[in-house]
C-alpha cells in the first residue's frame, strides 16, 4: 500500500514540473491562480495543459497523414463562445486562436473530443452516453466537411444552449456591461480593480499602455473613440493566465454610458510549435500569426481585430469580450439533447472553419477535406484516440492535484 501513494507523488511531481517548464517566464502570482483553478478541475486542468497534450499526442498515422488545415490549436470545449463582430453582429465561433498553427485537420477535432469526454464525465453521465455523444460530434464534423460548405452561426440559425447564449448578449445594455467592470463617478468611469478581473498596473506600464493607445488612435479616422481613459492589468481565462494581458477604458461614442473596453493580449510561441511536423508560414510576428489564422477561420472577425507591437513586442487588439459568453455545461439541466445539440454545433463550427480556410499556404485544397470528411473508416479510430487521451487527461489531472496538496 506504500508504493502507490508514492508512484502518484512522483507522477504529480514529474506532471508539475512538465507544466511549470512550459509556463516559464509568466506572472508568478497569476500562475498561483492558474494552478488553483486547474487543480479544482478537470476541464480547468485540460485548459491549461495544451502543451502537455499536444507534447503526449498518441502515435498514430490519424494524427499525422490526416489533410492540414488552419486549426485553433487549443479547441477545448471553453474555447467557444459569442461574440460581437466587426459588423455589430452577434455570433458564435470558436474564441481563442493564441496556439493557432497549420496542423493535421484532426488535431483540433481530438483536443475537442477529449475536452467533450472530459466535460461529460464531470456531469457525472455514464461511459455509453459520454461515448455517445462523442460519436455525435465526430459525426456532426465528419458530415459538415463533407457537404463542402462554410457556414456559421448566429441567433436565426442556433439552437438550445446556444440560442439561449447569444440571445442573452443581444438584449445585454451596454451600460451593465461598464457597470460590471467599471467604478462611475458622475460622468467619468474608472476600471474597478476587483483581484478577479482586473488588476493594478505599474506606473511604467501605465505610461507606455497609454502611450500606445493614442499612437493606436492616431490610426484610425475616429481617433477620439481610441482616446484612453484608464488602465488596467486584465485577468481572464485559464491557458493564458500570467501571460502580459491588459484592459484599456477608451472614449468610444461618449461618457459614461458609451465607453469601449479593448483587450491588450501578448502573443507567444504557440505550445503546439514542437510537436508539429508541418511547415508553418514565416509570420511577421506572433500576433499577426494569431490575427491571420483567426480571421481565416471565423465566419467574421471580432470588432477591432489587430496585431501590434508595443516596445517591440507582439500584441494583439480586439474588443473585450465578456467572459460569460463562453459555454458552460453546468447549463445542461440534465437534458442530453441539449448536449447533443450543442457539441454537433461544435463539430459542425470546427469543419466550417477548417473549409472556410482551405487551401492558404499550405493547408489542404476544400476537396481534399470534403474527400476526409465522406469518409468512416477514421471515425471509430478518433473516437478511440480521444477516449485514451481523456483518460490520460484525467491521471495527469489526479497526479497533480494530489502534488499541490
Amino acid at each position: 500500500m506504500a508504493t502507490k501513494p508514492r508512484t502518484m507523488a512522483g507522477r504529480g511531481r514529474d506532471v508539475a514540473a512538465r507544466i511549470a517548464r512550459f509556463d516559464r517566464g509568466r506572472d508568478p502570482k497569476l500562475l498561483k491562480r492558474k494552478y488553483r483553478l486547474m487543480r479544482d478541475s478537470p476541464l480547468a486542468f485540460a485548459r491549461g495543459t495544451p502543451a502537455l497534450f499536444y507534447a503526449d499526442l498518441p502515435r498514430h498515422p490519424l494524427l499525422r497523414s490526416a489533410p492540414p488545415a488552419w486549426s485553433a490549436g487549443d479547441l477545448h470545449l471553453e474555447n467557444f463562445g459569442t461574440y460581437k463582430g466587426d459588423n455589430r453582429q452577434v455570433y458564435f465561433d470558436a474564441a481563442d486562436f493564441d496556439e493557432a498553427a497549420l496542423a493535421p485537420c484532426t488535431w483540433d477535432v481530438l483536443r475537442c473530443a477529449t475536452s467533450i469526454l472530459v466535460g461529460a464525465k464531470m456531469l457525472r453521465i455514464k461511459r455509453p452516453g459520454r461515448i455517445e455523444l462523442c460519436r455525435r460530434f465526430l459525426d456532426a464534423y465528419a458530415d459538415a466537411l463533407a457537404a463542402g460548405k462554410a457556414r456559421w452561426v448566429e441567433r436565426e440559425t442556433a439552437s438550445g444552449m446556444i440560442h439561449e447564449l447569444i440571445d442573452s448578449v443581444r438584449k445585454r445594455n451596454r451600460r451593465d456591461f461598464l457597470d460590471e467592470r467599471t467604478v462611475r463617478k458622475g460622468r467619468h468611469r474608472k476600471l474597478l480593480i476587483d483581484g478577479t478581473r482586473a488588476l493594478a498596473i505599474a506606473k511604467a506600464d501605465r505610461k507606455r499602455i497609454r502611450r500606445f493607445m493614442k499612437k493606436f488612435a492616431r490610426e484610425h479616422e475616429d481617433r477620439r473613440f481610441f482616446k484612453p481613459i484608464d488602465v488596467a492589468r486584465r485577468i481572464a481565462g485559464v491557458g493564458s493566465l500570467g501571460v502580459e494581458r491588459y484592459v484599456v477604458l477608451v472614449q468610444g461614442r461618449g461618457s459614461p454610458d458609451n465607453n469601449h473596453l479593448i483587450d491588450l493580449k501578448r502573443a507567444g510561441v504557440p505550445a503546439v510549435r514542437s510537436a508539429l511536423r508541418l511547415k508553418q508560414p514565416r509570420w511577421a510576428s506572433e500576433a499577426e500569426r494569431v490575427v491571420a489564422v483567426q480571421t481565416r477561420v471565423q465566419a467574421i472577425a471580432p470588432a477591432f481585430l489587430r496585431a501590434v507591437r508595443i516596445d517591440g513586442r507582439p500584441f494583439v487588439v480586439k474588443e473585450l469580450q465578456p467572459t460569460s459568453d463562453k459555454i458552460y455545461l453546468a447549463r445542461w439541466g440534465g437534458k442530453p439533447k441539449r448536449l447533443e445539440q450543442l457539441f454537433g454545433t461544435l463539430g459542425e463550427i470546427i469543419a466550417w472553419g477548417q473549409l472556410r480556410s482551405a487551401g492558404r499556404d499550405g493547408s489542404a485544397p476544400p476537396a481534399r477535406l470534403i474527400a476526409f470528411g465522406a469518409r468512416r473508416d477514421w471515425r471509430r479510430v478518433l473516437l478511440d484516440l480521444a477516449d485514451r487521451c481523456s483518460e490520460a487527461l484525467l491521471r495527469d489531472w489526479r497526479a497533480f492535484r494530489e502534488a499541490q496538496t
